[in-house]
């Protein structure tokens, strides 16, 4: 869709403030510009909403769960109902559970930890590596890249046929690429997973800040996210869902806090009675502010409106999409192709030009900021690029060379000004049309502006 037709057809709210909006950086070429933040994907910005809210309560920290003092007490109940809030946020069942984490890395690796014997796991070689990487002490089966939503489906359903249908097993997948920015199937995906027994996680990292996700809705059994994507970076990250395998399971790490009881034995030994709710795996002091800006930032997407960020951010993507198409150099990479729905991310490659260099230009002569490389998903991007995925990545740019398998990744969100946009999609065709008005050199697999 064009446009102007998203434009037409939906009501285009405005951006939501966030920190950062008014910083300047300098140009290598002279001056100084309002720096352009489009690598969401990576890290968004904090929302105004939630750095007012952590500054506010910031006086009041105390320790929570086990102090007698107002400030513990009130810091206990912060965090507590921010458990509630974020449970809400992700609709999740009666009997969920909702754990803090550092990261959706984080709380993958902890859901790892807390596999069944001899599970089973199913995950496509699209994932990012936080979704790729963690299974390692159980049998995995990493199936191939799909082209179409319906070949995800039909691929999972194929793979699931041929398991052991009496073993535990656990389907990961993505709710949006953090390549291509797609939506995947995620329903339809649950809906194969549970006919054939399995369970599924959701990588929530890149579709919780765009769409909402109801843990309901899409019948996952896990949902994972970071804060630092969702406009909360202060550290803390979420696993939600169902509690069995997470109370089963040893803690994810020991000490004060997932123990209820622990006293000595007659042997000299050490008897620990665990937690069985969330806390069982949230050991140590836990980062307070960090799942408060969750909790804030969870209250001001939903109050912001998900139609409207959605409507908004639709209409940047098709802004972006309408400018790259118009530069013939430019190859937007997509598996699903065109039409497929998307979050705001965006990866493309320049013909002629190396990754890391073009990245380096948007940044040093335009004062934006983009990502370069293979973002994470090294098999993915290697696929799309027509590489072999197999293959070890390696990110950044070349000694000597012009061209690698690296891409440039465009990301924005909920805070992105339309002149953000549009200054990257005119440096974007200036780049192509002028070249560079600097010099740049590699230097420590980056490539830099030379100032020499």
């Amino acid at each position: 869709m064009s446009v102007t037709a998203v434009a037409a057809d939906q009501s285009v709210c405005a951006p939501l403030p966030v920190l950062g909006r008014d910083v300047t950086v300098p140009l290598v070429t002279g001056g100084e510009v309002t720096y352009a933040a489009l690598d969401y994907a990576a890290s968004a910005p904090a929302l105004q909403r939630v750095w007012d809210d952590v500054a506010a309560y910031a006086p009041y920290y105390g320790s929570v769960h086990r102090g007698a003092g107002y400030l513990s007490q009130l810091s206990t109940d912060l965090f507590e109902n921010s458990r509630a809030a974020v449970a809400e946020f992700l609709d999740c069942r009666e009997a969920d559970q909702v754990v803090f984490t550092r990261s959706t890395t984080d709380s993958l690796n902890l859901l790892a930890a807390a596999l069944p014997a001899d599970c089973q796991v199913f995950v496509f070689e699209t994932e990012h590596h936080a979704s790729l990487l963690p299974w390692g002490n159980a049998r995995v089966t990493y199936l191939d890249a799909p082209r179409t939503p319906g070949e995800a489906v039909t691929t999972l359903e194929r793979a699931l046929a041929d398991r052991d249908p009496y073993g535990p097993a656990l389907v990961c997948v993505t709710g949006a690429s953090n390549v291509t920015g797609e939506l995947w199937p995620v329903r339809e995906l649950a809906a194969a997973a549970h006919a054939h027994g399995a369970r599924i996680v959701l990588d929530a990292a890149q579709l919780a800040p765009h769409h909402p996700v109801s843990v309901r809705d899409l019948d996952v059994d896990w949902v994972a996210f970071s804060g630092h994507k969702l406009y909360a970076p202060f550290g803390s990250g979420v696993l939600a869902g169902r509690a069995d395998w997470l109370r089963e399971a040893e803690p994810y790490l020991a000490g004060g806090g997932a123990s209820r009881k622990v006293a000595r034995r007659a042997d000299g030994g050490v008897d620990v009675e665990w937690h069985t709710t969330a806390a069982r795996h949230e050991a140590g002091s836990p980062n307070v502010i960090g799942v408060y800006a969750i909790a804030s930032a969870c209250k001001a997407l939903a109050e912001a409106g998900f139609d409207d960020l959605v409507a908004r951010e639709r209409y940047l993507v098709a802004k972006v999409r309408e400018g790259l198409a118009g530069v013939p150099e430019v190859k937007v990479l997509s598996l699903f192709g065109d039409e497929a729905p998307r979050v705001g991310v965006i990866s493309f490659v320049v013909r002629g030009w190396n990754s890391s260099h073009f990245a380096a230009a948007l940044s040093a002569e335009y004062g934006i900021g983009v990502r370069d490389g293979l973002f994470c998903a090294h098999p993915l991007v290697r696929t799309l690029l027509g590489g072999d995925p197999q293959d070890v990545g390696e990110c950044g740019a070349p000694d000597g060379g012009t061209t690698s398998l690296n891409a440039i990744r465009v990301s924005f969100g909920a805070g992105t000004p339309d002149e953000h946009v549009d200054r990257f999609v005119r440096a974007v065709k200036e780049l192509v049309r002028d070249g560079a008005r600097w010099k740049y050199r590699t230097e420590d697999g980056r490539c830099v502006p030379d100032r020499g």
